[in-house]
Parts: C-alpha cells; structure tokens; sequence
C-alpha cells in the first residue's frame, strides 16, 4: 500500500428536497384544502476516525464526495425522505484543513470519534404550510435550501508515542527493525527511508508505537533532501529518540543540525523530552567510544547512551528510558481530566 499523508477533496452536503403542492381531492368535497407535504432534509458530511488505516491513498483516486439531496414531499401531508449521511472514514490522526491551510477545522485523534462537519439542507415547505385564513388555497412552496460545499485539505500526523529523528544512515530503520516488527528497508546509502514508518514494541509487559520518519539534513526547512514535510508525524510523539551515528566524520555537527532542523521546524518539537544515543558502537573501540560519547553529552548537554541496533547492545536501557518517559494512555487521559500526575515509579 502507498504512503499518502495530503490529499485535498471536495465536500458537498446534500440540498433538501422540494416542498410539494397538492389539494385535497375527495368525494362529496367541494373544496378540497391544501395537502402538500415538506420536503426531505439533506444528507450531512460525517467524517469518521477508524482503526487500521495509515495512509490516505484512497483520496488520491477520489476526490469528491457528495452527500445525496433530500426527496420532495408529497400530497396527504406526505415529508419527503432525507438524504443518507455521507460517511468519510479516515485514519486516526487526520487533520481537515481549510483550502488554504491555514485554519484546523477537525482533528481525529481517537478510535471512532465522529464529527458532523457539514450539515445537509432544509427541506422546502410544501403548500399546506402556507395555508392562513386569508390564503385558503396557496400554491407556493419551497424549492429546499441549498447544502453547504468546500474544498478542503486532508493532512494525516501518525499517532505514535516516541518518534525517531537523526541524519539519513543514523541506523533508525535498523533500531526500529530490532525492536519492532516493521519490517523497514535498510541500506546503505542516504534517504533509504522515503515515507514514515511506523512499528509497535512490547518491553516489560508495556506496549507503545515508535515512528521513525526520513532522515533530516542541513537546509531541510528550506526543502533540502526530502525537506521537513515527515516532521508532522512526530508532533504528536511524547518523546523524541534521536539517534547519531558513531562512523559520522563529527557526532556533535550532526547532532546540532538535527536539532537546528527541529527548531526551524518548530510546533514545539525541540521542547519535547529528548533521548540521545550514539548508535552503531560495535564498530569503535572502548577509547573512541567514551570519547565521542563524551563529546556528544557536552554538545548536547544530557546524558548520551550507547547502542547499535545491529547487535542489540544497549537496546534494554534505551528501551527502559523510552518506557519511563511515555505516560500510559489511560493514565494520559486522568490527567488531562486533572487527575493527579504519573510517575513510572
């Protein structure tokens, strides 16, 4: 299945249903009354969030989306029938934007969560309604009032608990690969990553999704390599893994470009709890281990941890960080309902 995190569709709800005109017409009544029926509501726009999808792939190949219109009504009193709802169903983590991007008109972050986003039209009145003492025999009615229409933007931010960052060949892929079951390319060459990735670890009976997004380079804000467009999807991450490569000509360089990607980014990323380790270290001796190590945590002014996803070595402690650093969903939600604060202790 590809990757698509934008898409931009067209909403149209459904128009009501014209009101009907209609007399009586009955034995032995001379002058039968006014009996027409109002027409049907309109279909609303309903989006809705699903479980199992990553992608907005299905809104490459359909861009419009029209609810039906409402029925006229009919003699006897007779309403007509509303349109059905059209139902749009997304991924969790979709954001609908308006057509310039500028204003969030719906966020999904959970399971089933449901919004009406556009209601459908009013049924016209049909001819009885417009009965008085003066207008015995009224003939007008009302054509429906009009649904509402818009083109709007479709951007999906994956829901992950921590998200991976570093430079391209930072060995992401292949620590998400140890820990999970995602199945990401490796190679070696730059940008093997090329679309989000997202995988589900299960340490010390605790489960929590990591996402691990292309690599960043110097200039990504301004578009460089695959630019920042995949920062979206850790924006929702508790905490940040940022992983720098051992074999890099300059561990502390690379760290500071990442963080000043981070920073020109913005969207509060670079005030998120951040985990530093120096990946790949089976390839460096203890001396030049320590000392890289060292000169990372002065750079970067926290402690540094080693690791190499190839080989497993400090993949627990990194694990246990991530673990204590992630707040439980449930206990995420007590919170946020003013409960009392978590520890992991």
């Amino acid at each position: 299945m590809h990757f698509l995190d934008q898409a931009k569709v067209f909403l149209k709800s459904g128009s009501g249903g014209p009101g009907a005109v209609s007399f009586r017409r009955e034995k032995y009544e001379e002058y039968g009354g006014p009996n027409g029926g109002n027409g049907g509501k309109g279909g609303d726009i309903v989006f809705e969030a699903i479980p199992g999808l990553n992608t907005l792939i299905d809104f490459r190949y359909t861009q419009h989306f029209k609810a039906p219109r409402g029925k006229g009504g009919a003699g006897s009193n007779r309403t007509g029938a509303g349109g059905n709802d059209l139902v749009i169903r997304v991924p969790i983590g979709t954001q609908v934007l308006s057509e310039d991007k500028e204003e969030i008109l719906a966020d999904f972050t959970e399971a089933g969560e449901q919004v009406v986003f556009m209601r459908g039209g009013d049924g016209g009145r049909g001819n009885a309604s417009y009965k008085t003492s003066t207008n015995r025999a009224p003939r007008q009615h009302g054509t429906g009032w009009p649904g509402e229409e818009m083109w709007v933007w479709l951007r999906l931010k994956l829901l992950a608990d921590a998200g991976l960052v570093g430079l391209p060949n930072a060995g992401k892929s292949t620590f998400i690969n140890a820990v999970t079951n995602a199945k990401a390319k490796v190679g070696d060459y730059p940008f093997t990553t090329t679309r989000p990735q997202l995988g589900v670890v299960s340490h010390k009976e605790r489960e929590f999704v990591v996402a691990d997004i292309p690599g960043l380079i110097e200039g990504a804000a301004e578009g460089a390599g695959i630019g920042d467009r995949f920062l979206g999807h850790i924006e929702r991450c508790q905490v940040l893994l940022h992983l720098v490569d051992a074999n890099g000509d300059d561990p502390a360089e690379a760290y500071r470009i990442v963080r000043g990607e981070l920073e020109n980014y913005g969207a509060g990323l670079t005030d998120k709890i951040e985990i530093i380790a120096l990946n790949k270290v089976d390839l460096l001796d203890a001396e030049l281990k320590e000392a890289l190590m060292a000169e990372l945590a002065e750079e970067s002014g926290a402690e540094v941890l080693p690791l190499s996803g190839a080989t497993g070595e400090g993949l627990e402690a990194v694990l246990d960080r991530l673990i204590n650093a992630i707040v439980p969903p449930e206990v995420k939600k007590k919170e946020d309902d003013g409960g009392a604060e978590w520890s992991p202790i």
